[in-house]
């Protein structure tokens, strides 16, 4: 995780196990997205010198841009999700 404050975060200590497994998971996810949408914009990149694969580049650049709108989508669902999981009173007051 990055140094940025986030409303849900719980200290790895205070998480339960079943918590720490599902951002290890949603974490996964985030680096997939991640190695997918580079992937296809650098492929995109490499096809937009060819005429010929000028509408395939232009398909994967639409593939990396929704792969990249997919990252806060995941973040979303996993702080709800650990929401769901935690304990409600305290949310508010977690910085």
């Amino acid at each position: 995780m990055t140094n940025q404050t986030r409303l849900f975060d719980t200290p790895k200590h205070e998480q339960t196990p079943e918590q720490r497994r599902f951002v290890a998971l949603t974490e996964v996810a985030y680096t997939t997205v991640d190695f997918g949408a580079a992937f296809c914009f650098v492929l995109g990149s490499i096809f937009f010198f060819y005429d010929s694969l000028m509408i395939p580049g232009t398909w994967l650049f639409l593939i990396g841009s929704i792969l990249f709108a997919a990252k806060p989508s995941i973040r979303l669902w996993r702080e709800l999700k650990l929401l769901r999981m935690g304990d409600y009173k305290d949310v508010a007051q977690r910085k």
